[in-house]
């Protein structure tokens, strides 16, 4: 799904996953006036491929409690569910399949461009927060092998930790690398790499 604001839904596209006529036809009629292109698929059938659609509206009263949602619809495609059925047991399956928005049925002709909003902006910031989090753990990681090199200069050296960063911070600034690069070059040589030129 491209980054594009959640308000906007004309061209984006739907699964539906259901199989009460009525239902499937307030939903296509609503999805239609939104400017969305609309497929369907049978509850009752194994999970399709869903990578080339923008948001699933799947009836979780279909779907067997016995499923596994999380494995069955995987992919980060969002999900509304549309609930019927408020039993614990139904509850803990709809928790497992984390839909981004959901709809109370019986279905009405109001309410589905608020889901698909929601629905849209929730998938985004998940993605966000997993690009935010996967840059922290890079930096983390980074770190590490930063302390690493400063040991290894502070032990091949004798210099303390200050003057050791200071060494590597002035070395990759002349030889235009990072700091974090030249770390692990450090490692993987076991002391200052010798460099006789510098790189672009």
């Amino acid at each position: 799904m491209n980054k594009s604001s959640p308000f906007s839904v004309r061209g984006r596209s739907a699964l539906m996953v259901m199989r009460d006529e009525r239902e499937i036809a307030i939903v296509r009629r609503q999805l239609n006036r939104l400017g969305m292109t609309v497929s369907e698929h049978d509850p009752a059938d194994a999970p399709p491929p869903v990578g080339a659609v923008d948001v699933i509206v799947v009836d979780a009263d279909t779907i067997p409690i016995k499923s596994d949602p999380a494995a069955a619809w995987k992919g980060g495609t969002p999900i509304i569910a549309l609930i019927g059925t408020e039993t614990p047991s139904r509850l803990k399956w709809l928790l497992d399949l984390q839909p981004a928005s959901f709809l109370i049925k019986p279905l009405r002709s109001a309410g589905l461009y608020t889901a698909l909003v929601v629905a849209f902006d929730s998938a985004q910031r998940r993605i966000d927060e997993a690009a935010y989090v996967e840059r922290l753990e890079d930096r983390i990681r980074a770190r590490r092998v930063v302390f690493a090199a400063v040991l290894q200069i502070m032990r091949g050296h004798g210099l303390s930790e200050a003057d050791a960063f200071a060494l590597i911070r002035q070395t990759a600034m002349r030889h235009r690398t990072t700091i974090e690069q030249l770390s692990a070059e450090i490692i993987a040589v076991g002391g200052m790499p010798n460099r006789t030129t510098r790189t672009a």
